[in-house]
């Protein structure tokens, strides 16, 4: 499982990811990485060309995307249990449950709340050994 914020820098780091991983997020994982492009390119960051540039790979990416009704229901019970007043962070957390799998986040705040509910790694985890 990788969030937003992680798949943006691997896409602006040009980071490349190990063929025995697979790339899992919430049917929503593109869009939210276009926004974060966007932000990126509004504030200066980044330019519009680089931003497409990068959009232009991310569509290009081997990515399972999910949101089907178990995991929107577990997001919703994730939420509801820890007291989130978002589901943002509860769909990562409950795809990479269902998924029985590892959360790679850069988002401290996103691994702040899945902590001691599903396992983290760091991003180094994801890429290929040169």
């Amino acid at each position: 499982m990788v969030c937003p914020a992680t798949l943006l820098l691997v896409l602006e780091d040009g980071l490349t990811v190990a063929d025995e991983h697979q790339l899992v997020g919430p049917a929503s994982l593109r869009s939210q990485v276009l926004e974060l492009l966007l932000h990126r390119v509004n504030d200066g960051r980044l330019t519009e060309s680089q931003a497409l540039q990068h959009h232009e790979h991310l569509t290009t990416m081997k990515l399972r995307l999910l949101n089907d009704r178990v995991s929107r229901r577990t997001a919703w019970d994730l939420a509801r249990t820890n007291g989130w007043v978002s589901l943002r962070h509860a769909e990562f957390v409950a795809i990479t449950t269902l998924q029985a799998d590892a959360l790679v986040t850069v988002d401290d705040e996103l691994a702040a709340a899945a902590s001691g509910i599903v396992p983290l790694v760091n991003l180094q985890a994801l890429q290929a050994q040169s």
